[in-house]
């Protein structure tokens, strides 16, 4: 039976497409990661116009199954990363459990001065001054959070370009003497995407994220940053160790 019959019998054209595709997903033909042939390539496939692909499309990405990068492409969008949320939580090490690469990027570091509220994460005064982090932290090609960072300026001068040339803070941290470090109590909540963190993380405006507030402290119990997370929640599930 034709694409045309079929959809002749009540069923959306882009429907179609859309649980074929979904089933090449399901039956390994299209792997986490792998690119989706082109628009046209589809259409020819389903014998189909590209209007009705890209809604197809855009109701996978929808839901989660794929993903389309600005100027690349459209691909498969890996398992939901396990992030274990415990007293020592790494970035790297958790996405390299998992059989992906860590990758972090900064956007920019810049000077703050400490609120009431960050200068009582940090043990400051109000008016310290800080160093503001801002960056975007991936597993292999897909964003999974951004984040905005505070540290001491007067501990860690000059953080903000020790993290761009090592994009990591356990390295960042490292850089300056400390080599461990732990989590203190974590907050989490559940928010809606502004359009700045829906272009870093390359969502549609609308999908929902994971906030998650932290401070560090060093093994003797010090503050040492204090963070601002925004995870794409579609891409992570949070374990609770204890």
């Amino acid at each position: 039976m034709s694409m045309q019959d079929t959809a002749s019998s009540g069923v959306a054209l882009w429907r179609l497409v859309a649980d074929g595709i979904e089933r090449g997903i399901a039956d390994g033909r299209f792997a986490a990661g792998d690119k989706l042939p082109g628009e046209m390539e589809i259409a020819e496939t389903y014998r189909v116009n590209r209007h009705t692909v890209r809604r197809a499309l855009a109701a996978l990405a929808e839901r989660g199954l794929v993903r389309a990068e600005r100027g690349s492409g459209t691909y498969v969008e890996a398992q939901k990363l396990a992030y274990p949320l415990r007293s020592r939580t790494r970035f790297s090490e958790i996405v390299g459990a998992g059989g992906r690469e860590p990758r972090g990027q900064l956007i920019e570091a810049t000077d703050d001065v400490a609120t009431r509220e960050l200068a009582r994460e940090l043990g400051l005064k109000t008016g310290a001054p800080l160093v503001r982090i801002e960056a975007i932290r991936l597993a292999d090609r897909t964003p999974i959070c951004v984040s905005t960072t505070w540290l001491s300026a007067e501990l860690f001068p000059g953080a903000g370009a020790v993290f761009a040339a090592t994009r990591s803070m356990t390295k960042l941290l490292e850089h300056y003497g400390v080599r461990d470090y732990r989590r203190g109590a974590t907050r989490i909540t559940a928010g809606i995407v502004d359009a700045t963190d829906a272009a870093r993380l390359d969502l549609a405006l609308g999908r929902p994220i994971l906030v998650v507030d932290a401070t560090d402290h060093d093994l003797d119990g010090k503050p040492l940053m204090t963070k601002h997370s925004r995870f794409a929640a579609e891409r992570v599930e949070f374990l609770v160790e204890s």
